[in-house]
């Protein structure tokens, strides 16, 4: 990451703007550093949390085995702000926190189970350019999770990668909500090829 947004938030303004940020601390405590910078182009930032609040509601694959996954493509692609925020979630959804503090040093870690450990390989190689999912892992999955609920996690990583880049790009960086709520911080990342 950058240490720096790379574009300067907008002042959040106007009745929708007031009502956002209300929302926003009746949530979440606090008005996320990354609002400012989306309110340059409101219809982007709605569109995104409109597809972010239907993807919410998807049901059927396990909350779990999809944040993980979501945390997965967070730390592949460096997204801080991600990251810290679905262990944040993960932390309100009564998930297993140990496994969720772990995401980051997943492949180092043995608490994950094996149907664990394959969605998070499938959520990295989704994330991959070019993506490097084989048959192997559709299959596997296929049979564990059945059709729909593949289908889900898929575009669960789909969406995932849909918030991560825009937010690396930008220089969007964690808002320090996990902090903010006493949970203990996320295992450090292994660097690639160590």
């Amino acid at each position: 990451m950058t240490g720096t947004i790379r574009i300067p938030a907008a002042e959040i303004t106007g009745i929708k703007g007031a009502l956002i940020k209300r929302f926003a601390r009746k949530t979440l405590g606090q008005v996320p550093s990354s609002l400012g910078v989306y309110w340059h182009n409101q219809k982007v930032l709605m569109d995104m949390a409109a597809v972010g609040g239907k993807v919410k509601k998807w049901d059927a694959c396990d909350e779990q085995l999809k944040s993980f996954a979501h945390m997965a493509v967070a730390s592949r692609v460096g997204c801080s702000w991600c990251l810290d925020f679905n262990y944040f979630e993960a932390h309100n959804k009564n998930l297993d926190m140990t496994k969720a503090r772990e995401i980051p040093r997943w492949r180092e870690s043995e608490i994950f189970t094996s149907l664990e450990r394959e969605v998070l390989a499938y959520a990295e190689a989704m994330t991959e350019t070019e993506p490097t999912v084989t048959d192997e892992m559709v299959t596997s999955l296929r049979a564990q999770l059945g059709d729909s609920a593949l289908v889900e996690l898929s575009a669960v990583i789909a969406f995932a990668n849909f918030t991560t880049r825009p937010n690396v790009a930008l220089g969007i960086e964690s808002d320090g909500f996990a902090a903010a709520c006493g949970l203990r911080p996320l295992a450090p990342r292994v660097a690639v090829g160590s």
